[in-house]
């Protein structure tokens, strides 16, 4: 992990002119707080051959500070799964003949979301009947807040009519492509465009919609924000994932998720910003944000308590 003290010149440049203005802040930690203080995650995710994705989510949200964090994978790579990161913990699912989640898991999945604080679905899951049918029900039936990315998105993109069907606070995370299913396969002629109907997405289907791109638009239907972090080093594989775990760890320190959501993609940005410092942009790989989200949680904490 990088250190805020071991930046390269360039990189404390970037953190000291780079500050989260106008919106809420971490909390500094309560000499009393324990593990269970700062939530329970679980992140629902991973298949045959895209075990990082779940992983990078995992390590992400330990390091943005959730307190517990649980990943739910198929169990044919549950080991794979858990020697990305002993801090956390995984629940082995019933699985199909490729290497998914198989739709006999839905019982064992909705009790494990019992005592989450924030549940997150989509990272690796793959694309499949039963895969599909497990998002659904979690989108619709679980009470505590979610976000859903990549093929959760998919598999609701699938069903369109039912996005105003749920129950607790969600979070959607789709990139442009991801977006354009969401609305039916759309086309845009321009961003500005594209956030307009991510607006009234949102308003719709009262979420709050981060549409992932150049300038990340966050939105909950009447507010939006325009993010000012990240570069474009970080259009590779796996870094949605790494944000995915930072959306869920502000979820379980209490952030709403309009707050959650904006704050998540700063910090996001600014770990991908400073790892661009040090490494290049045609170097940045998806893990190395989460070497750098230390210094970037850092600056996005409030001062005294």
């Amino acid at each position: 992990m990088i250190d805020p003290a071991t930046l390269s010149d360039r990189g404390k440049q970037i953190l000291s002119a780079t500050r989260p203005s106008g919106l809420t802040l971490l909390k500094p930690r309560d000499v009393d707080g324990h593990k269970g203080t700062y939530g329970r995650a679980l992140i629902v995710g991973g298949s045959l051959g895209m075990a990082g994705a779940v992983g990078l989510s995992g390590m992400a949200a330990l390091r943005a500070g959730a307190g517990l964090v649980r990943l739910a994978v198929p169990r044919g790579i549950v080991s794979i799964v858990a020697s990305y990161e002993p801090a956390y913990m995984t629940t082995p699912l019933a699985e199909d003949d490729d290497g998914r989640l198989h739709r006999s898991a839905t019982a064992s999945l909705m009790e494990a979301t019992k005592p989450a604080t924030v549940v997150a679905v989509g990272p690796g899951l793959g694309r499949g009947a039963g895969v599909s049918e497990i998002a659904l029900r979690l989108f619709a039936e679980v009470k505590q807040p979610a976000v859903f990315d990549a093929d959760a998105l998919n598999a609701l993109a699938e069903h369109r009519n039912t996005l105003s069907t749920h129950i607790g606070p969600r979070i959607l995370t789709p990139h442009p492509g991801e977006f354009e299913r969401l609305v039916g396969g759309r086309k845009f002629a321009d961003r500005s465009t594209m956030c307009e109907a991510a607006a009234k997405l949102a308003a719709d289907t009262q979420t709050v919609i981060v549409l992932k791109g150049h300038g990340t638009f966050v939105t909950d239907g009447t507010r939006g924000y325009t993010n000012t972090t990240g570069n474009p080093g970080m259009a590779t594989g796996g870094t949605g994932d790494v944000l995915t775990g930072i959306l869920t760890a502000l979820l379980c320190q209490e952030f709403e998720p309009w707050d959650a959501a904006c704050l998540g993609v700063f910090v996001h940005g600014l770990a991908g910003d400073l790892a661009a410092a040090d490494l290049g942009m045609p170097s940045l790989i998806a893990s190395d944000l989460i070497r750098y989200l230390p210094p970037a949680v850092q600056s996005a904490i409030a001062a005294g308590k």
